[in-house]
């Protein structure tokens, strides 16, 4: 690679303001989102218990706070149902069911190779 191309790729990522690894990756990319995309991706709508019934190391904290910013980047949409108790539920949207298969692929990836990356643990 030649030295001017070098320094043009690694530029690409110094503008902080379109960058999509850091604008739009680093939202779903975390410790949980993927996880929660996952649960939705398998179920049709689901109630907050039951997603963290399927994530059993989130606290509630966490998971409030994750569903928030999902839905906030309207990956996930939350359906409330006017009932005594409220009813809650979480669903993809379709933007956020278009990227299940993107995320197939790294669960795909992470399965092939998971006792070469764990294996130093």
């Amino acid at each position: 690679m030649k030295p001017l191309q070098l320094k043009e790729n690694l530029e690409k990522f110094t503008r902080i303001d379109v960058c999509p690894i850091r604008n739009v990756v680093s939202r779903f990319s975390g410790k949980w989102q993927m996880l929660v995309l996952c649960v939705l991706a398998e179920n049709e709508a689901t109630r907050f218990n039951a997603i963290g019934k399927a994530i059993p190391d989130i606290s509630p904290k966490v998971l409030t706070d994750t569903l928030k910013n999902l839905e906030r980047d309207k990956l996930v949409e939350r359906k409330l149902y006017a009932e005594i108790p409220p009813r809650v539920e979480y669903s993809l949207t379709e933007l956020g069911r278009s990227l299940i298969p993107v995320l197939g692929g790294l669960i795909s990836w992470s399965l092939e190779h998971f006792d070469e990356i764990t294996s130093g643990q």
